[in-house]
């Protein structure tokens, strides 16, 4: 195994040490948080996220907003990862899943634990999930 995936595989790892079994919480342990651990165990800058503040989803979607996003989609983008293929996505990469569709925040963000698993949140709680549909990736 490369040093680059020992770093992903370890990256994927911590976010499953501290999401996995863990109560969902907004603004503390949600999936824009997840997301945000991801990039910074794996080496990158998490600007938009820094310092937001919101204790609710309403909140969250109302600070998304705010930052003139309108959904999860656009604001990783706005993080300039690139999309790839949920396929291809590595140990480490943010998976985007569909929600109800009455959300405001248009997806779900997890992080691929690799052969097509993610941790992310369910029912409430952190777990290792296999999804069977996906929306979109992005390389961290």
């Amino acid at each position: 195994m490369t040093a680059l995936m020992i770093r992903r595989v370890a990256a994927a790892q911590a976010c499953i040490d501290r999401f996995a079994g863990k109560p969902y919480a907004p603004g503390t342990r949600d999936c824009v948080k997840l997301a945000g651990h991801a990039m910074h165990k794996l080496g990158r800058k998490v600007g938009l996220t820094k310092g937001l503040r919101y204790a609710s989803e309403a909140k969250g979607a109302a600070v998304m907003r705010k930052l003139g996003f309108k959904n999860l989609l656009e604001a990783v983008d706005a993080a300039g990862l690139e999309r790839i293929a949920p396929a291809a996505a590595l140990p480490g990469d943010i998976v985007a899943l569909e929600t109800e569709a009455d959300s405001a925040f248009g997806c779900a963000l997890t992080v691929s634990i690799g052969n097509g698993r993610v941790v992310g949140f369910l029912n409430g709680v952190g777990a290792v999930l296999q999804p069977s549909s996906y929306l979109t990736a992005w390389r961290v």
